[in-house]
């Protein structure tokens, strides 16, 4: 080979060095983004019963993401009752206030109702122009479709510190209102998501006096997960026959068990937000005595479903665990030390590593600021007794939790020894993939 060929060789090989690495380069941040479902999640989507007098509709609004439905509509019929519980976070954005101002204000007679969901932009902490984007898209509902205003509900999650650029919203409105149908509700579920990685639905039947009454739920939440009224976005459905008195009042009775009891990061979102709506369009009579009471019961099996699913879609989960506190000086306690368990990092990349590092579970009780006596305590993993009596148990063997801890499902029990008081808190693994994604969030 001469010495001209060997140039030319070596420079159509550099050539084609740098368009591969330029390959590359493109190809990365494709694959960085590529969506992975989480290893805990359902099948698929649930069943879930048509709800008289609620319709649903999704389209493309170009919020912040392309090419996917990103804003959701929901038309509730004449004469429907509502109930909401919201965060009680300081910095709580434009759309939960006007909520919160909505919920407890006086409805007109027979008026109905709806809600409008984007997600890409949480509109939160950003001022007078976050509060005039609210108005104008629930005034734009409002028209849309003959409601007063009052009776428009919005929810934004997504990034916050962000104009929301509602005139997408609005632009989309025409094809929300002529999509509207009964049997959407999983395309609304899927309009929602930000960084879940499925869509979550939960449902219930009860008999009632002349009729079954239908129960309904749609969530998202992955990411910014932590106990304080209400963990996510939910929307919650019934054709029962109910006042808004009664449903707020039942609502509000099992959220602590439910969406207060679960944890993925510690981090309380700006745009929490839950709405029960109660169509009444059951053949059921109204409910009362025993039907109230497990009307009630559905309702709380529905939020406790919708709550774990969550749980399921931590950012990066590979674990579902529960944490048992029994034995507490008292409830109060009890959820102090749940919490303690569930939010400590130690304790949870423990948990990813399949680790039974029993000594963080001690430590985590020990910061809780609850009442403990160390001779007192008991520490289990699942039916494994590993710690009694301030010592680990002299039965225990490391490899017996070791093997345990491979369970995808699993259960870390806590007896204080104090007295009645008990809290069951619900959360799961903190993994590479966590920082990953939040790493990444914005961009």
């Amino acid at each position: 080979m001469g010495k001209t060929d060997w140039k030319a060789e070596a420079k159509a090989l550099k050539k084609e060095l740098k368009s591969l690495t330029k390959d590359v380069e493109v190809a990365q941040p494709v694959a960085k983004k590529a969506k992975v479902v989480s290893p805990l999640a359902p099948a698929r989507f649930p069943d879930l019963p048509q709800i008289r007098g609620v319709e649903f509709a999704a389209v493309e609004a170009g919020v912040r993401y392309q090419n996917r439905k990103d804003v959701m509509l929901v038309r509730l019929a004449p004469g429907t009752a509502m109930a909401g519980v919201f965060t009680r976070s300081t910095t709580r954005s434009a759309c939960v206030r006007d909520c919160q101002a909505k919920i407890t204000a006086r409805v007109p007679r027979g008026a109905g109702a709806a809600i409008v969901v984007n997600s890409g932009n949480s509109n939160a902490f950003t001022g007078a122009k976050g509060d005039a984007s609210v108005a104008a898209i629930t005034e734009g509902v409002a028209q849309a479709l003959g409601l007063p205003a009052s009776r428009v509900f919005s929810s934004s999650t997504g990034v916050i510190g962000e104009p929301l650029p509602h005139e997408r919203i609005l632009a989309a409105l025409p094809a929300l209102q002529a999509g509207l149908q009964q049997d959407a509700i999983a395309m609304a579920a899927q309009a929602m998501m930000t960084t879940d990685t499925f869509p979550k639905g939960a449902a219930a039947t009860i008999a009632g006096e002349g009729g079954d009454i239908h129960i309904a739920g749609i969530a998202k939440g992955s990411g910014m997960i932590a106990p304080d009224m209400a963990t996510m976005l939910v929307y919650i459905f019934t054709d029962a026959k109910i006042s808004a008195a009664t449903l707020q009042k039942i609502l509000s009775r099992n959220t602590d068990a439910t969406f207060n009891s679960i944890t993925v990061d510690s981090d309380t979102s700006t745009s929490d937000t839950l709405l029960l709506a109660a169509t009444g369009q059951s053949d059921a009579a109204p409910v009362a005595g025993a039907t109230l009471k497990a009307f009630e019961a559905a309702l709380a099996g529905v939020m406790l479903d919708l709550a774990h699913q969550v749980i399921r879609d931590g950012e990066g989960a590979t674990k579902f665990v529960e944490v048992n506190v029994t034995g507490a000086a008292s409830d109060t306690d009890a959820h102090k030390v749940a919490l303690a368990i569930a939010n400590s990092p130690l304790v949870k990349t423990a948990i990813a590593g399949q680790d039974p590092n029993w000594g963080r579970i001690v430590a985590a009780i020990g910061k809780s600021g609850a009442a403990a006596e160390r001779d007192r305590l008991t520490i289990k993993f699942g039916d494994i007794l590993v710690a009694r009596k301030g010592w680990r148990n002299p039965k225990y063997r490391e490899e017996d939790g070791a093997n345990y801890m491979l369970h995808p499902e699993l259960v870390i029990s806590v007896d204080m020894g104090l007295g009645r008081g008990k809290r069951k808190v619900w959360t799961c693994d903190l993994t590479n993939r966590y920082i990953e994604i939040n790493a990444d969030y914005r961009s």
